[in-house]
C-alpha cells in the first residue's frame, strides 16, 4: 500500500505550525521591514534583517523552553529579540518601535495557494493550528488569514515552545485523537523532527527546497507547497 493511502486511513486531523507554513512570515516582514530600515538610513538588506530576526527569535525561545521555567509569551521573545537585533546592527530605536515590529506578526497573510488548498483538505479531515504564538496573537490573526481551522491551538497551554514533546502531546489531548492520527504539517524541519518523535506522522512542505538532515524522525511527506499535500491526501 503507497505512503498516501495508509495515511488517508488513519489520518484524522491535519495539524499545521502557522508561522511560515499557513503565512509568509518572510515576505510579510520584509515588506514591513524595508521601509522601516531605509527610514531608519540603514543600508543593509531587509531580507536578511528579517531572517536574523527570525533566527534570532528561534534561538530565544529555544532557550526558554530549555530553562524548564514559566513559558515567556512569544510577543516577549519577539520583543527580546527584535530589540537584540536592531541594536546589533546600530540601527537607533525606541520601544514602541520594537513593539510594533513584533505586532505586525498578527498580521502576515497566507501563502497564495495555501486558501484553496486547506479548503480541499477540510473535507475530508479537520484542520487545526498548533503554534508557538500567543493565543490573543493567533486570534488577531485569524482576522488577516481568513481560514477557518476547525481549532487554534497556542503552545501555551502546553508551558513550552515547540519542538517540545508537551505541546505536540497537549494538541493531540486536546482534539481527542491519537497521536498517529495526527499529520503535522510544517514549513520548518524542526517541527517536523519534533512531531514524528512525539508520535504524530508528518508533512514537509519543501518551498525552499532544503535537503532534510539526516534524523532518525524523518517526515513521511516531502511536498513542495500545499497544493501538492491536497493532491496527494484528498
Amino acid at each position: 500500500m503507497a505512503m498516501t493511502d495508509t495515511l488517508k486511513d488513519t489520518i484524522k486531523i491535519c495539524m499545521f505550525d502557522q508561522y511560515g507554513t499557513v503565512v509568509d512570515m518572510q515576505t510579510g516582514l520584509w515588506e514591513v521591514a524595508v521601509d522601516f530600515l531605509k527610514a531608519k538610513g540603514w543600508k543593509g538588506s531587509a531580507n536578511e534583517f528579517v531572517t536574523w530576526w527570525r533566527r534570532t527569535h528561534f534561538e530565544n525561545s529555544m532557550i526558554d523552553a530549555l530553562l524548564h521555567r514559566e513559558h515567556m509569551p512569544y510577543r516577549e521573545i519577539g520583543h527580546l529579540s527584535v530589540r537584540h537585533v536592531l541594536t546589533r546592527a546600530r540601527i537607533a530605536h525606541t520601544e514602541d518601535e520594537v513593539r510594533w515590529l513584533v505586532s505586525c506578526i498578527e498580521r502576515l497573510k497566507c501563502f497564495p495557494e495555501v486558501p484553496a488548498a486547506l479548503a480541499r483538505l477540510q473535507t475530508r479531515y479537520k484542520l487545526v493550528v498548533l503554534s508557538n504564538g500567543d493565543p490573543d496573537m493567533l486570534e488577531e490573526a485569524k482576522k488577516h488569514h481568513g481560514i477557518p481551522f476547525d481549532a487554534v491551538i497556542s503552545v501555551a497551554e502546553a508551558n513550552a515552545f515547540k519542538p517540545h514533546r508537551a505541546t505536540y502531546e497537549v494538541a493531540a489531548r486536546k482534539m481527542g485523537v491519537a497521536m498517529g492520527e495526527v499529520l503535522f504539517v510544517a514549513n520548518h524541519e524542526f517541527d517536523c523532527v519534533g512531531a514524528k518523535a512525539a508520535g504524530m506522522r508528518a508533512a514537509f512542505i519543501d518551498r525552499r527546497q532544503r535537503p532534510f538532515a539526516g534524523w532518525p524522525h524523518q517526515p513521511d511527506l516531502i511536498l513542495p507547497s500545499m497544493t501538492a499535500l491536497a493532491d496527494a491526501m484528498v
